[in-house]
């Protein structure tokens, strides 16, 4: 690169960090991804995955399943923020 220029790829990473699109990108890459993350079963059950101020909700009916997401919180997080791969989760809830 010419001193003072930058490429496209540097360009889009920068006005995605600055900009108000990260985070709801951010979730969708999540709720895309979250079959290979979690597993088909889980997958199938969960109703809903929210990304809001590094608070990652999952939405499920099934009570037996908020249990084991409940007991797995700290998996979940790892595995979520290495699929990213940055530390984007700080939190999980089960609803």
């Amino acid at each position: 690169m010419r001193h003072g220029t930058t490429s496209i790829g540097d360009a889009l990473r920068e006005f995605m960090n600055k900009s108000r699109l990260k985070p709801r990108l951010t979730e969708v890459r999540i709720q895309e991804n979250w079959e290979k993350i979690m597993g088909k079963t889980i997958a199938r059950y969960t109703q809903g995955i929210q990304l809001i101020e590094q608070k990652l909700i999952i939405t499920t009916s099934v009570a037996p399943l908020k249990q084991e997401l409940t007991y797995s919180k700290d998996k979940i997080i790892k595995l979520v923020n290495e699929m990213l791969g940055e530390n984007v989760v700080k939190e999980v809830m089960i609803r």
